[in-house]
């Protein structure tokens, strides 16, 4: 914590190399993050790109109180994304499996189960309320731990808990199912 707070300092005094060692640092997490959440692995990709000029451009009014650096660059991507959705309400999306992954796996037969997988997964997690996948995805694809969560939603600990335990429930639920 203090070698990222001793980062954050260099780069808020003009220091690209520290800046650049903060980007390292996070950029997978929030990458994950937004792709899960928008489904375009070339958008996320720009949009986290995005992320972190805004990150950049605004070092100076990061202030640590106790929020981790990444939940500020989590509010950062939420942000972007909800711009994003408001942009994109009006155009044409892709389709579902053009946006998954493409596996590193030679095995065509597995990424076409893995796919169908991942799939069942995202339609399941619309029936999850927009909270519920907030948390989901800050969990588990952004990686944060529940306080982290807690702190980037500006919600308690108990909250975010509660939250991802009936989402988990919501899933299991819908995916064992099949509605």
């Amino acid at each position: 914590m203090q070698e990222e707070q001793n980062l954050i300092q260099r780069a808020r005094q003009g220091d690209q190399d520290a800046f650049a060692q903060l980007y390292e640092n996070h950029f997978d997490k929030i990458y994950r993050y937004v792709v899960l959440k928008i489904g375009n692995m070339a958008e996320a990709e720009d949009m986290t790109q995005q992320v972190f000029v805004k990150a950049y451009e605004s070092i100076d009014s990061y202030r640590w109180q106790g929020i981790p650096f990444s939940a500020w660059l989590f509010r950062i991507a939420h942000n972007q994304m909800v711009d994003f959705v408001r942009k994109e309400s009006k155009k044409k999306t892709i389709p579902f499996d053009e946006s998954l992954p493409v596996l590193s796996d030679s095995n065509p037969e597995h990424e076409v189960e893995v796919k169908m997988e991942m799939e069942k997964v995202v339609l399941a997690s619309r029936k999850l309320t927009g909270a519920q996948r907030e948390v989901i995805n800050l969990r588990f694809a952004g990686g944060l731990s529940i306080a982290e969560a807690a702190k980037t939603m500006r919600k308690s600990e108990g909250a975010i808990k509660a939250l991802q335990h009936s989402a988990i429930l919501a899933l299991r639920k819908t995916l064992l199912v099949g509605e």
